[in-house]
């Protein structure tokens, strides 16, 4: 009834009537929606990481020419505009139906993501994509695994509209419920001086989240001589930047910290039953009735053209299933992995890349088998457990019992034929052998 109700009612009233219920679930702050933790145990959560009121120094291990930069001029993070992000973040007002937040499909419990293959929006709908973690975002060149946005503020304004996900119908619809409570208008004049408008809506939440850097793990410890790492580590880092080819497109150093190179490839995940071409000729067809952005958000998320990456931004041939090298850092913490959460463990991702992917048209061609051992493969991942942040420490170790564990059970992904050599990809593609 409710939904139906602000379908239908004016734009003064469904903010009214909205404004309302949220004000009621705020009276049981213990509840939660599409299996995220409460935004009461997030806030609690969050509280214990620490982190800074404000966004406007660089933090600890970023150049600070390269942090100014960044800033978006005019959105500046101060402490006024960071407390009104935070605030939006976890705020289900945002949504249509008032069950999703910002927080919901990036909970702070679950390393900023919701841990699942794709995410769930409003009235129970299923994305195309895996949701990547808000920790470190803003140091991205770009948003979203086909960057079609450019920045963490670009990026938050985003889903708030996508039907798929928080479906409001407008953006001045959702600035009438946000100012229709008074100590939002007061927020949004402490930090901007003005009315709360859609602008400076999402840029808050970004200038939130350019407080969720992450850095600080025994990994950069071992780097500075201040912690150390386990022979199976120091072996997986060798491995990591020689014969793993990791560092290709995971360059981990002080220009790249975040262990990406802010690139595009098609790997070969999901491909094998994937007609990149039909796709293709589709996605054409539909942006060329509509190339908005909000028609872009639509097919990125709730069309099987998902699938197409890179290619529905820029509609190069060369980026027909290519998504955006996701970083390294606190990677334990967003399982599982890839655009779609095709992949549950690290073992997963290096049995997918030890076979060279999955081949396709448009494979990458710098994706190869790589012969490496099962012994090898567990150096890697016991690496990559060093990237996380000190601050998620328990977590790190509960990860790390959940992946061992699945893996001992299972590796759907694991081809030593492929991953020796032993027959070639396009053999089994092309010829249909075993």
């Amino acid at each position: 009834m409710m939904h139906r109700c602000l379908r239908s009612a004016p734009l003064a009233f469904a903010a009214l009537l909205l404004a309302t219920r949220m004000e009621a679930q705020a009276a049981d702050p213990s509840a939660s929606f599409h299996g995220a933790a409460s935004m009461r145990d997030q806030l609690a959560a969050l509280e214990k990481l620490g982190l800074p009121a404000h966004a406007l120094a660089a933090p600890q291990g970023i150049d600070a020419q390269a942090w100014t930069a960044s800033i978006v001029p005019g959105n500046e993070p101060t402490a006024e505009r960071v407390a009104l992000g935070k605030r939006l973040y976890f705020d289900t007002l945002l949504s249509q139906d008032g069950t999703v937040a910002c927080a919901t499909c990036h909970d702070v419990t679950r390393g900023f993501t919701d841990q699942r293959p794709v995410s769930e929006g409003i009235g129970g709908k299923l994305g195309r994509r895996n949701a990547p973690t808000t920790l470190n975002a803003a140091l991205l060149s770009e948003q979203f695994w086909d960057g079609r946005a450019t920045t963490v503020e670009h990026q938050a304004g985003m889903p708030i509209l996508n039907p798929i996900e928080m479906g409001a119908e407008s953006e001045d619809e959702v600035v009438a419920r946000v100012a229709a409570l008074p100590d939002y208008r007061a927020a949004f004049q402490r930090a901007y001086g003005r009315a709360p408008s859609y602008a400076d809506l999402r840029a808050a939440i970004g200038a939130f989240e350019r407080t969720l850097i992450f850095l600080d793990a025994p990994f950069d410890r071992y780097l500075a001589g201040t912690g150390p790492l386990g022979e199976p580590e120091r072996r997986g880092l060798v491995l990591f930047e020689g014969k793993a080819r990791c560092a290709g497109c995971h360059p981990l150093n002080g220009a790249s910290p975040l262990g990406t190179d802010n690139n595009y490839h098609n790997i070969g995940v999901a491909a094998r039953d994937k007609d990149f071409e039909g796709l293709a000729k589709r996605a054409l067809a539909a942006l060329a009735e509509d190339a908005s952005e909000h028609a872009l958000d639509r097919l990125a998320l709730a069309t099987d053209m998902s699938e197409l990456g890179r290619f529905v931004v820029t509609k190069n041939r060369a980026d027909v299933g290519a998504f955006k090298t996701e970083q390294l850092r606190n990677v334990v913490l967003s399982a599982p992995y890839m655009h779609d959460g095709s992949l549950q463990t690290l073992w997963d991702v290096m049995d997918h890349y030890n076979k060279g992917g999955e081949d396709n048209p448009f494979l990458d061609g710098g994706i190869e088998a790589l012969a490496l051992t099962d012994a090898e493969i567990d150096d890697v991942v016991a690496f990559l457990f060093t990237l996380t942040d000190v601050r998620f420490a328990a977590e790190n170790e509960r990860a790390l019992a959940t992946q061992e564990a699945r893996a001992a059970k299972q590796r759907p992904f694991k081809d030593e034929d492929l991953a020796m050599r032993r027959v070639l990809g396009f053999e089994r593609r092309v010829l249909g052998a075993k």
